[in-house]
C-alpha cells in the first residue's frame, strides 16, 4: 500500500478506502474539538500532496466527534511562545497545506458539523463543496483573542462572503448557522440535523466517477484561472479545454451522449 493512504502512518488523521477510490479523511482529535495543531497540518500537507498520484478519486473530509474543527491549537501556540519568525513559518506551512487540498486536482466534499471555527473554517474553505446541517456554526474569533488570522480567511472566506463580511466576523466575533451560512456562500448543501456525513457521501461518490483528468482540471485549474486577468484565464481555459475535451477516456461517454444512452440532465425534484 502506498504510504500517502496508508492509516497506520498518521497519528492525526483516520484515512479508510471505499472500492470506488474515494477515500474519508477524518480529523481525529475530538477531545480538542479536532484543534489543528502542527502535527495535523504536516499530516494533511502529506497526504494532499500525494493522494492524485496514489490514485484518490474524491476525498470526503470529516471531524470525528461532535465538531468539525476549532481551528488554531491555541494551547500548543500558547505554550510554544513562538517568536515572530516562527509563527510565520507555521503560517506558511498551513498555506501549504490549504493550496495543495484546493489546486492538487482531488475533489474534497467537507462533512461539516457543529464548530467550523478560526483556521476551522479555513480549512473548510480549501475544500471544493461543503455540506452542512442546521446545527453547523462558523465563526472567526481572532479578534477576541488577540491575534489575526494565518491560515488564508483573507484569501478564501473573503472570497466565498465578501471583504467586508469576513472583516465582520473577526472584528465583532459575529457567528454564522444555518440556511444562512448556505445563503451567504460559506457553504452549497444544507440537510437535515446530522445529515451532513450522508449528504456529502452521495456527492463524493458521484464525482468519483467523473474521469479523474476531467476532475484535475475543475479541481485546480479553476482556482488558478481566477487568479488571472479575464485574458490571460480565457488562454488557459482554451488551452486546458483543449487537453480535457479531446482526451480518449471522454470518447465512451460522448459516444453515449450522442447515442442518446446518456443519463440527461434534469432539474432535482
Amino acid at each position: 500500500m502506498n504510504d500517502v493512504v496508508n492509516p497506520d502512518t498518521y497519528e492525526r488523521l483516520a484515512i479508510s478506502a471505499r472500492d470506488n477510490g474515494l477515500y474519508v479523511v477524518t480529523l481525529n482529535r475530538p477531545d480538542k474539538r479536532n484543534a489543528l495543531d502542527v502535527l495535523t497540518i504536516e499530516e494533511l500537507i502529506r497526504f494532499f500532496s500525494g493522494a492524485r498520484m496514489a490514485g484518490v478519486r474524491a476525498v470526503l473530509l470529516e471531524g470525528a466527534g461532535d465538531h468539525f474543527c476549532a481551528g488554531l491549537d491555541l494551547v500548543e501556540h500558547w505554550k510554544a511562545d513562538r517568536s515572530a519568525d516562527d509563527f510565520m513559518h507555521v503560517c506558511l506551512r498551513w498555506h501549504e497545506a490549504f493550496n495543495k487540498m484546493e489546486y492538487g486536482g482531488v475533489p474534497i466534499i467537507a462533512a461539516l458539523k457543529g464548530a467550523v471555527v478560526g483556521g476551522g473554517l479555513e480549512l473548510a474553505s480549501a475544500a471544493h463543496v461543503r455540506v452542512i446541517d442546521p446545527g453547523t456554526y462558523f465563526a472567526l474569533p481572532e479578534g477576541q483573542r488577540g491575534i489575526f488570522t494565518g491560515g488564508g480567511a483573507t484569501i478564501r472566506v473573503s472570497d466565498m462572503i465578501g471583504k467586508y463580511r469576513m472583516i465582520d466576523m473577526i472584528l465583532t466575533g459575529r457567528v454564522y448557522q444555518g440556511q444562512e451560512a448556505v445563503d451567504l456562500g460559506l457553504a452549497q448543501y444544507i440537510t437535515e440535523p446530522g445529515g451532513s456525513f450522508d449528504k456529502a457521501m452521495e456527492l463524493a461518490d458521484k464525482v468519483a466517477q467523473n474521469l479523474p483528468l476531467t476532475n484535475f482540471a475543475i479541481c485546480s485549474a479553476v482556482s488558478h484561472m481566477n487568479n488571472m486577468s479575464g485574458m490571460d484565464a480565457a488562454y488557459a481555459e482554451a488551452f486546458v479545454g483543449g487537453i480535457v475535451n479531446t482526451q480518449p477516456a471522454a470518447r465512451e461517454r460522448l459516444e453515449a451522449f450522442a447515442n442518446k444512452t446518456a443519463a440527461r440532465v434534469r432539474p432535482n425534484d
